[in-house]
């Protein structure tokens, strides 16, 4: 039978004997819970954990893309899209979303991430050259003027991959893992780039009309584990990967907070993980925020329980907020030098 581990994430100063930290950031952990298919097996020891578990749950993440994964990480949306669930047409004039995207880093984001076709459910594709023509032109304007933040381009199409990180983008955010075009793999790997892979059931044109799982954060660890698997067979070094759990993505409220109570689960891949909750509808229905822009309250809620469970890089449209409460939260776990 099959086991997970989920490490019990803590960050409290006082730390037992034989503790080890959480993926080399500012978590450590001292017990894990082990989980099956039947069920939970109830705590176990670090010291009674295999050998190979304890090393990938606890070692230091690869930078990646001029990004240390040591402390906490905010990746500022830009989404230059017509329709976009909460920011769409806002940006997809390129002079605004120049300054747009000088307006995040200022407020506080340490990547940018940059989309030219929306992915809220419902929305449909939109063709790869106008996809293209929407993002690398903005990159590429961004590169010549001298912007040194790092970039990443949120598709699911090779093409488009290819051609942004031509332009200056540093890493490809894929909301399908690299299924949605068979070629995004080779691109990959051929441009060395790191990749964000993500969750998600479905399509977005009809992911959330009835997600179903037996055990949604299983599901979700096992289909993330086999793309792990498929990008390492295509020659993308494990230590280029980024994981997303892809909160609703094909997922009901209960999936969504599911995983987030298990996020920490997701660190026994090696990999650092990339939460991505800004403005999403659950928060909305949870907190009593109709419009996506009243959120940030909700979004901030929803990061801080992600960086107490080790989340490294989270994607926010309202930066200066989250930017805000991380460096409290950081403050407050590593310690404030003024």
């Amino acid at each position: 039978m099959k086991r997970y581990y989920r490490p019990i994430a803590q960050t409290d100063a006082a730390r037992p004997a034989g503790a080890v930290p959480l993926a080399g950031g500012w978590c450590w952990f001292s017990h894990a819970e082990v989980l099956t298919r039947a069920g939970s097996e109830g705590l176990v020891p670090v010291a009674d954990l295999p050998e190979e578990v304890v090393a990938r749950l606890s070692a230091p993440r690869a930078q990646m893309a001029d990004i240390g994964f040591d402390r906490p990480s905010i990746m500022g949306i830009l989404n230059v899209t017509p329709d976009s669930f909460s920011d769409g047409g806002k940006f997809d004039a390129p002079e605004v979303a120049l300054a747009r995207a000088r307006a995040l880093v200022a407020a506080g984001a340490d990547m940018l991430d940059i989309g030219g076709e929306s992915t809220r459910p419902g929305a449909l594709e939109v063709p790869v050259e106008e996809e293209i023509s929407r993002t690398a032109p903005v990159i590429a304007a961004l590169r010549s003027g001298g912007f040194a933040t790092p970039i990443s381009i949120d598709t699911r199409k090779a093409a488009v991959a290819e051609a942004t990180l031509a332009a200056g983008a540093d890493l490809v955010n894929d909301v399908s893992a690299m299924l949605f075009d068979p070629a995004m793999e080779a691109v990959v790997a051929a441009t060395q780039a790191p990749v964000c892979l993500m969750h998600a059931q479905g399509l977005p044109e009809g992911m959330q009309a009835d997600p179903r799982y037996d055990n949604v954060l299983l599901d979700v660890y096992d289909h993330l584990e086999e793309r792990l698997v498929a990008a390492e067979a295509a020659g993308i070094a494990r230590a280029r990967v980024l994981i997303d759990p892809g909160i609703g993505f094909g997922k009901t409220v209960a999936h969504n907070l599911a995983l987030i109570r298990g996020l920490s689960l997701f660190h026994g891949f090696g990999c650092p993980l990339l939460l991505g909750v800004s403005r999403k509808r659950f928060i909305g229905t949870i907190g009593g925020a109709e419009a996506a822009d009243a959120r940030a309250p909700g979004t901030l809620a929803v990061t801080l329980a992600g960086l107490a469970q080790g989340a490294q890089m989270h994607r926010v449209h309202d930066v200066a907020e989250i930017a805000q409460g991380v460096r409290l939260f950081d403050a407050i776990t590593r310690g404030y030098e003024q």
